[in-house]
């Protein structure tokens, strides 16, 4: 599908919403909001919860990540698989860019921004690849193997990849290692053309340095295994699986899945563990309560009244709060993780989901 095509769908509502918020500047520190009824991408104030810009974006969005520098946000059009595209929008200006076309890595979904590039999923594909803004050019690209690699999480350092696999209900761990290539065997008394080494010697790399490949290691989780987060500590990686109402707890050094956890959190999308590690977050589609659950004990401490359900979270910097996107309730709920009481809404569009947070340089 063609990026104009995408983004046709209530352009006409989408620029007026637009002209009816000139003047109102990006601030510094900005929570950004996907509407995907509205295909609109808001640009709002943390500090007074008010939008302050919005920008069009295509059909179906999900999951939105800033640039470093807080001026850019990337968006995932996804269609269930189907489409091709990640919607770019200049935060300062607050309007939408020239698409990044995914071509054959259709299916895009999770998102991260490290290394000064846009990592994401691309589910139709079961890949995951990497967009330089630099070059303008994917310059990576990593089967998985796995059915609906979905969201996506990258290390500082670069040098390991987590990714939930839903339908296959697995974890993918990829590592960054090197890779000694080995020439190939001969035959004793080989001649070149009889088993031998080929004329000129091994190829490029062949008995030389090693050079820096990734290795994948699928672990099993539970089925319908989405929403995931990565311990503060890098140790433990928890997933949601939406089917049985579980919570898989994966040992990350050890590559094995460690314990399942009777959660009853069926149909949970998204779980994010709090700054400090000692609390995890999860949401569900269908359920209005937000369940909080105590890391070390592996115990639920709480639930919260936030709506009648409820996708993405966002923790913003520093901790104090979380952000929570009820989608049937046209908000996003503002939790203060010391009391775990909602002490505000965000109006942001109807059926809000992927969250961010830009902070500009």
């Amino acid at each position: 599908m063609s990026s104009i095509l995408i983004r046709g769908i209530g352009f006409a509502v989408a620029l007026s919403a637009v002209a009816a918020l000139q003047g109102q500047p990006t601030p510094a520190q900005s929570l950004l909001v996907l509407s995907k009824h509205d295909h609109m991408l808001s640009i709002v104030d943390p500090t007074t919860l008010k939008v302050v810009g919005r920008a069009p974006v295509g059909q179906d969005p999900h999951e939105v990540v800033a640039s470093a520098d807080g001026k850019t946000a990337y968006v995932s059009i996804y269609g269930g698989g189907a489409f091709h595209a990640l919607n770019v929008i200049d935060l300062i200006a607050q309007k939408a860019l020239a698409d990044i076309d995914t071509g054959a890595l259709n299916g895009p979904h999770g998102l991260v921004f490290a290394g000064g590039k846009v990592w994401f999923t691309a589910e139709g594909a079961k890949a995951i690849a990497s967009y330089d803004p630099v070059t303008a050019k994917i310059d990576w690209i990593m089967g998985t193997g796995q059915n609906r690699t979905h969201m996506l999480y990258v290390t500082a350092d670069l040098k390991q990849i987590y990714t939930t696999n839903v339908n296959a209900a697995t974890v993918s761990i990829l590592e960054k290692t090197p890779q000694q290539l080995r020439p190939p065997p001969m035959r004793p008394g080989g001649q070149p053309g009889q088993g031998g080494p080929p004329p000129g010697g091994p190829p490029p790399g062949v008995g030389g340095p090693p050079r820096l490949d990734w290795n994948q290691t699928v672990v099993p989780a539970g089925p319908g295994d989405e929403g995931f987060d990565v311990s503060p500590d890098g140790h433990e990686l928890w997933t949601a699986n939406a089917h049985d109402g579980t919570l898989s707890v994966i040992d990350i050094p050890g590559k094995k899945n460690v314990a399942t956890i009777d959660a009853k959190t069926f149909g949970a999308n998204r779980l994010k563990f709090t700054l400090d590690g000692k609390y995890a977050l999860i949401t569900m589609l269908g359920d209005g309560d937000l369940v909080i659950y105590d890391v070390a004990s592996r115990k639920e401490f709480k639930r919260v009244k936030i709506g009648h359900g409820a996708a993405g979270i966002l923790i913003e910097p520093g901790g104090a709060r979380a952000f929570l996107s009820c989608g049937p309730d046209n908000y996003v709920a503002v939790l203060d993780l010391k009391t775990f009481t909602i002490t505000g809404h965000v109006d942001a569009g109807g059926e809000p989901d992927g969250l961010a947070w830009a902070s500009r340089q």
